[in-house]
């Protein structure tokens, strides 16, 4: 019932990714599956297993890149919109693995801020579904996605 959608969420991730990447989206779903059967979670609704389908799908993307090597981008880099700064993909200025640490040291300040991130980008979730999830207003999503990209951004910028 939910691997069309997980595959729809897993081409999306993908899409964003270099050309000449090797993980597909039937093995990313694959391994989602794999992962969130396993997992002795407690179901309560549909958005809540987006919500930790969103997770798990993150995790698999940076330990692929981890597996791969993935070198950090030098300084001279160049200057980009906030939007390009949260894009996963051969144009993103910072990798994968940038925007996993980054979103990490966020959680830290701020976990609220981390996860309406990752609900948004890597789970596909609209503003209502990530208000639902959180138990927020939709208002609430749209401020702290603002500050979260403010502060993303800082944090990339530094990295880079």
């Amino acid at each position: 019932m939910v691997y069309d959608q997980l595959r729809r969420l897993a081409a999306r991730c993908l899409s964003r990714e270099r050309p000449d990447h090797t993980l597909r989206a039937t093995a990313l779903v694959h391994e989602a599956y794999l992962r969130l059967v396993d997992s002795e979670v407690a179901w309560e609704d549909r958005v809540h297993f987006y919500r930790v389908a969103a997770q798990v799908l993150r995790h698999i993307l940076v330990d692929h890149a981890r597996a791969h090597g993935r070198q950090k981008r030098g300084a001279g880099a160049e200057r980009v919109p906030l939007e390009e700064a949260l894009m996963v993909g051969p144009n993103a200025p910072s990798g994968i693995i940038e925007l996993d640490e980054a979103l990490e040291r966020l959680a830290t300040h701020d976990r609220r801020m981390s996860e309406v991130v990752e609900l948004l980008f890597f789970g596909g979730l609209t503003y209502g579904e990530t208000a639902a999830a959180l138990n927020i207003s939709p208002a609430t999503v749209h401020r702290e996605l603002a500050l979260a990209k403010a502060w993303l951004y800082r944090e990339l910028a530094r990295s880079s």
